[in-house]
């Protein structure tokens, strides 16, 4: 099975440094929705991780945050896309969890949902604690700038191996080409 692991705010649509609070606030990055719809023709199964510290902060509720995610699942499935589940982090940092990322919690519960090692497995992230979470789990950290992603690079610190990219549409090009580079005879 081919998975990849995107982060949502700063990947798939706009971020605000104010939270994305409602479905009007939510936004893609031109190019990102169709770029998952390039993953899935391809036979990836796409996976969201993100931290939404928003809930645990009183900014919304889960109500709020399930009818973003059902916007942005439309606005992928309109695109010819599938986004193959959402695993989300409620949690304020106060709260000490251990599926808010740079910690890996939400990493293994997707490795345990689809029974899978994440060696390898890309991860897609705009922010430090992205690309740390995947690391850790064990995932191909790809950070692209749009998002944070700029201020990210600027600010070092990256776990070995991260590639970049402007954004996730250029990020997928890379990873299908490599795909199908692989799957050539020699």
């Amino acid at each position: 099975m081919n998975l990849i692991i995107l982060d949502r705010d700063g990947v798939i649509n706009h971020d605000s440094d104010s939270f994305i609070k409602s479905p009007d606030e939510w936004i893609p990055i031109p190019g990102s929705l169709e770029a998952i719809a390039k993953l899935y023709r391809a036979g990836y199964r796409v996976v969201v991780a993100t931290n939404q510290s928003g809930i645990g902060r009183g900014l919304f509720d889960i109500i709020t945050l399930n009818a973003i995610h059902q916007k942005m699942l439309a606005a992928v499935r309109s695109a010819g896309g599938v986004i193959d589940s959402i695993f989300f982090c409620p949690h304020a940092i106060a709260d000490n969890c251990d599926c808010r990322k740079p910690r890996q919690g939400m990493f293994n519960a997707i490795a345990q949902r689809y029974d899978v090692s994440l060696e390898g497995v890309p991860t897609v992230g705009d922010s430090l604690r992205d690309l740390q979470a995947g690391f850790l789990a064990g995932c191909k950290p790809i950070l692209v700038m749009t998002g944070k992603g700029v201020e990210t690079e600027k600010n070092g610190g990256l776990p070995p191996g991260t590639i970049q990219f402007e954004n996730l549409e250029a990020a997928v090009a890379f990873l299908l080409a490599k795909t199908e580079e692989q799957a050539q005879p020699s």
